[in-house]
């Protein structure tokens, strides 16, 4: 079968070594999905979720028990006062748009500490000219950037002692930057320094990758507000579509007037016949991302063993599911991508090419064999085309499929 496949026999013998050596970063990560998952289980209990949950609603969604009862849980879950988690948010791009344009007002200042943002913010903030941007609005942009994969704690505390900041944005996971993503405990230190000399600003977190990898959320340790997508971690690989944004009650108020209407809010929004599929993929999401956790765990220590450069390295601690290869050669990440296509379960026979995709400056090669479209929780791996050629894989729905998908990978590129 492996060899039908594709695998060589030398390939799983060298799998087969590399599983042994990475069993205890293996159960480091069941430790923290299974309290992960008594986290969800208390959250499911305490609002007694039943099947008159999974109802659906049409129009104008008033009234729908089970959407209201799906926000509590993951207010429960992530440790908020609050959560909007709406099928009309298209994406996690679209749920940090409406939350930007939600809290901030013209002449406030936007001041990302994480270094630029993701690309596809890019024409959002006005760092590309566009005429709906914050920018056109009138909203202000400054960023300091990172230090060696840290925070450069001095020139955030004297810039935000200002107190003319309206919103700071951090960015968890790494984009296509060649930081390292944000652990929790960077977040913590900066979060404090932060409140320290201001505690008006709102200090707001894109969580996209991050969410249930650690046992804690950025909301546990002060931040304002967090974002995220339902076709990454939360979602478990069963959400259709979606995102939701979490944390104080007034925040997430003024975000629900933005993604509908003012004096309408939270009140509106059809479900579609979605909340069942939301529900079970927020029940699978644990030990969905700690599959996706073994995946890179074992990407990475194996694509060393050839030579190549991993980060995190596979005994690193992580903050994301993403997992980053350097290849230093443009072919070999393009065959690299074009592998995990062929190992998937969907459009195996389909062949990733690198196009100018909107929103990004760079050349993009996306693979992504999804039974959602565009769901980075699922086995994916993408790439800006540019030195140092760098492949950013995320996702396996489980374990074995994601070892499958990394293995047909490799053998593209040997």
């Amino acid at each position: 079968m492996y060899h039908q496949f594709g695998i060589s026999e030398e390939l799983l013998d060298l799998a087969n070594k590399t599983e042994q050596e990475i069993q205890e970063e293996f159960k480091k990560v069941d430790e923290i999905c299974e309290y992960n998952s008594l986290k969800v289980l208390k959250a499911f209990q305490q609002f007694n979720i039943s099947e008159h949950h999974f109802n659906s609603t049409t129009g104008y969604g008033y009234s729908d028990i089970g959407r209201d009862t799906i926000e509590k849980v993951f207010a429960k879950v992530l440790n908020t006062e609050d959560s909007l988690v709406r099928g009309q948010f298209i994406s996690g791009t679209h749920a940090l748009t409406v939350a930007l344009f939600a809290f901030l007002r013209p002449n406030d200042i936007l001041l990302s500490i994480s270094g630029k943002p993701y690309d596809t913010l890019d024409e959002v903030i006005g760092i590309v000219e566009n005429k709906s941007s914050l920018k056109s609005y009138g909203v202000k942009y400054e960023q300091i950037d990172m230090i060696q994969d840290d925070f450069n704690y001095d020139q955030i505390e004297k810039r935000v002692a200002k107190n003319d900041i309206k919103l700071i944005e951090i960015q968890r996971s790494r984009g296509y930057s060649l930081r390292k993503s944000i652990t929790l405990d960077k977040i913590k230190k900066v979060i404090e320094i932060i409140k320290k000399v201001n505690k008006n600003a709102i200090i707001m977190i894109d969580n996209c990758y991050g969410e249930m990898v650690e046992k804690i959320e950025p909301t546990d340790l002060g931040a304002d507000v967090i974002v995220g997508s339902l076709i990454k971690n939360l979602g478990g690989g069963i959400a259709p579509n979606g995102a939701y944004i979490a944390g104080k009650e007034e925040l997430v108020k003024l975000a629900a007037e933005r993604l509908t209407a003012p004096g309408l809010g939270k009140e509106v929004g059809p479900t579609l016949g979605i909340n069942k599929q939301i529900l079970q993929g927020l029940y699978f999401a644990p030990q969905v991302v700690a599959s996706s956790l073994k995946t890179a765990i074992f990407a990475s220590k194996l694509i060393e063993s050839l030579g190549y450069s991993a980060s995190p390295k596979y005994n690193e601690k992580r903050t994301d599911i993403v997992q980053t290869i350097t290849f230093k050669n443009k072919e070999k990440l393009i065959k690299f991508c074009q592998g995990i296509q062929s190992g998937s379960a969907i459009d195996s026979s389909s062949v990733p090419e690198p196009w100018n995709m909107p929103g990004y400056k760079n050349k993009v090669i996306m693979a992504a064999g999804a039974f959602t479209q565009g769901s980075s929780i699922e086995l994916s791996c993408d790439a800006p085309i540019c030195e140092p050629y760098i492949a950013f894989m995320q996702g396996g729905l489980t374990y074995q499929y994601g070892k499958l998908g990394v293995l047909k990978a490799i053998s593209y590129i040997l």
